[in-house]
């Protein structure tokens, strides 16, 4: 590590680092669906800002968002392979966005447990060209820079992953709409009301419930109206009454934090378009769980 004289120099560093940080940790939370890699990437890259010689930096932001791009694709690399012997359906780490609603970007895109699920299906460097399109904004001649390849080839890479995500995934609903169809399935889901649940539900909807193991998480997915009301009217008198819930925010979206005697065992999400719920998302995990309880307290 390069000593400074004086602390001015450093001091400076700081600032601008703290400044970009916001969308540093938007990026790779993006690229990566997890908050824990993010602030891990986040970290390295402060290092290595510290270790560079910054009076050849023009732009300090650009120079760290790229530090940090490349970061999250090696690691987003690497994760893939872990995931693949993740035990039951993997879903990105919720975060609490009330504090900062777009997460450090240009808009609130990409930032959905839905659609960072959907992404992960493409691979790192794809993810990566669409979250600096679409989040942040980046011209694409920016992008084709910090991804090392060409504009043309940027701009494929941004096309892709949009037709991906158009194909998967119908146009979510707004606000108000998502919340009270939220409401109207957490009540039907805790008295177990079949006939109301396939209300709510599309014909094709998919219930994913990340438990990594734990006994009374379902390890696959379930799929379909008929199967998925079955699913929760069947564990509703067993599941729901110990417990208490609690109306959050996770990724921009209305969520219930569900608990049982003072201690938090699932956050649930939905996925929402005009046609009704397509996807639920039960997060159980206690690695994922704890982070997001301990933000809601700050």
């Amino acid at each position: 590590m390069r000593a400074e004289d004086d602390s001015g120099p450093l001091d400076r560093a700081t600032r601008q680092f703290m400044a970009a940080r916001p969308q540093l940790f938007g990026i790779a939370y993006r690229v990566l669906g997890s908050a824990a890699e993010a602030e891990d990437v986040v970290q390295e890259t402060w290092l290595r800002w510290q270790r560079t010689d910054r009076a050849e930096i023009r732009e300090p932001t650009a120079f760290l968002a790229t530090v940090t791009t490349r970061l999250a694709i090696n690691v987003a690399q690497s994760a893939r392979m872990r995931r693949e012997s993740y035990v039951g359906p993997w879903l990105p780490e919720p975060i609490d966005t009330r504090a900062d609603p777009q997460l450090g970007a240009e808009r609130a895109e990409a930032l959905d447990l839905a659609v960072l699920l959907l992404l992960e299906k493409l691979n790192p460097v794809e993810r990566a060209a669409y979250v600096l399109r679409e989040a942040f904004d980046y011209p694409y001649k920016r992008i084709a820079e910090i991804l090392e390849t060409s504009e043309a080839n940027t701009r494929q890479l941004v096309t892709r992953a949009r037709k991906h995500l158009a194909a998967e995934r119908k146009a979510p609903a707004g606000p108000t709409a998502h919340r009270r169809l939220l409401e109207v399935f957490l009540a039907a889901a805790r008295t177990g009301d079949l006939s109301e649940l396939e209300q709510v539900l599309t014909e094709d909807v998919v219930s994913y419930t990340d438990g990594a193991g734990m006994r009374g998480a379902s390890r696959i997915p379930v799929v379909g109206r008929l199967r998925v009301a079955k699913y929760l009217a069947a564990f509703a008198p067993r599941f729901w009454p110990p417990t208490d819930v609690r109306w959050v925010e996770a990724n921009g979206r209305p969520a219930v934090l569900v608990s049982a005697r003072g201690e938090a065992v699932a956050l649930l999400c939905a996925d929402v378009s005009e046609r009704g719920i397509e996807r639920v998302m039960w997060v159980m995990t206690p690695a994922k769980l704890a982070p997001y309880v301990a933000s809601l307290a700050d």
